[in-house]
C-alpha cells in the first residue's frame, strides 16, 4: 500500500447517527474523513436495509478507503468488507462481533431487538434515548460524549427498521468467513467491556496475521468516546504501520 492517507469513512452505533464522533475526530491526523449516517438514522432515516445492503449503501457512498465502524457500524464496515473488499483497503472494528453461534440464541436476540422495536414505537425515541443510555454499557460516557440530542433527531421508524433488519438477531454468523479478509484489519474493544474483549479476541485469531487487536484501558463498550486519545493513538499507530 502507498503512504498516502486513506479516506476513514466513519460508520456509528445503533441510536447515533453521524455526528456522535466526539473528540476521536479531531484525534486521527491527516486523513480525509467521511462520516455517514446508516441506514435507518439521521438523514438515512427512511431507508430500510438489511446488513448487506447497508455494507452496499455506504461503499457507494464512501468510495475507497479505510473502514471504522463501532458497534452496529463495526457489523456493517464487516459485510462490506466481505461483499465489497475493493472498497475496503483497511478495516477498523470497535466493539464488533461477527455474529451470534448458537440459533436460539440468534431466536433470543431476534425477540428481544423486535421487543425494543415495539417499546421505541410505545414510547417515542427521547424516551427511548433516556432509557438506552441508562444502559450499564454507556456508563463510561458523560454530558459530551452521550449525544443525546443528536440521537434524538433519529425517528421511530428508522429506528425500529434497522433493529429488525439489521440487528444482531438478524445477523447470519461470519466466524468461518473471517479468513476470506485479506486487507489489513485492526480490532478495538474497551478493556472493562468484558464480552466484547472476548469478542475481540476471537475475531482478531480467526482473520490471522492480518489482524492486530487494541484493547483500550479504561474504557467500555465506546472506547472511542470513552477515551478517544487511546484509541486514536492505537488507530493512528496501526495505520503508520500499515
Amino acid at each position: 500500500m502507498d503512504n498516502a492517507p486513506d479516506d476513514l469513512v466513519l460508520l456509528h452505533g445503533f441510536g447515533q447517527n453521524s455526528r456522535c464522533w466526539g473528540p476521536l475526530l479531531g484525534l486521527l491526523g491527516r486523513h480525509p474523513l467521511t462520516a455517514i449516517d446508516l441506514p435507518g438514522h439521521g438523514t438515512a432515516s427512511e431507508i430500510p436495509a438489511d446488513l448487506w445492503r447497508s455494507a452496499s449503501y455506504v461503499t457507494g457512498y464512501g468510495g475507497v478507503g479505510t473502514y471504522v465502524g463501532y458497534s452496529l457500524g463495526a457489523r456493517i464496515a464487516l459485510h462490506a468488507a466481505l461483499g465489497h473488499p475493493e472498497a475496503v483497503r483497511r478495516l477498523v472494528l470497535i466493539s464488533g462481533t461477527a455474529g451470534i453461534d448458537d440459533a436460539d440464541e440468534r431466536a433470543a436476540r431476534r425477540a428481544s431487538d423486535e421487543a425494543l422495536a415495539e417499546r421505541i414505537e410505545s414510547i417515542g425515541v427521547r424516551r427511548f434515548v433516556d432509557e438506552w443510555l441508562s444502559l450499564p454499557m454507556f456508563r463510561g460516557l458523560d454530558d459530551t460524549t452521550r449525544f443525546a440530542a443528536e440521537r434524538e433527531t433519529n425517528t421511530e421508524a428508522g429506528l425500529m427498521s434497522s433493529l429488525r433488519l439489521a440487528g444482531a438477531g438478524t445477523q447470519e454468523p461470519l466466524w468461518l468467513r473471517l479468513g476470506e479478509l485479506a486487507m489489513p484489519v485492526l480490532v478495538i474493544a474497551g478493556a472493562h467491556d468484558t464480552k466484547f474483549v472476548t469478542l475481540a479476541a476471537r475475531m482478531a485469531a480467526a482473520i490471522g496475521d492480518n489482524a492486530a487487536l487494541a484493547i483500550i484501558a479504561g474504557a467500555g463498550h465506546s472506547a472511542h468516546l470513552e477515551e478517544p486519545s487511546a484509541t486514536a493513538a492505537a488507530l493512528n499507530a496501526w495505520l503508520t504501520q500499515r
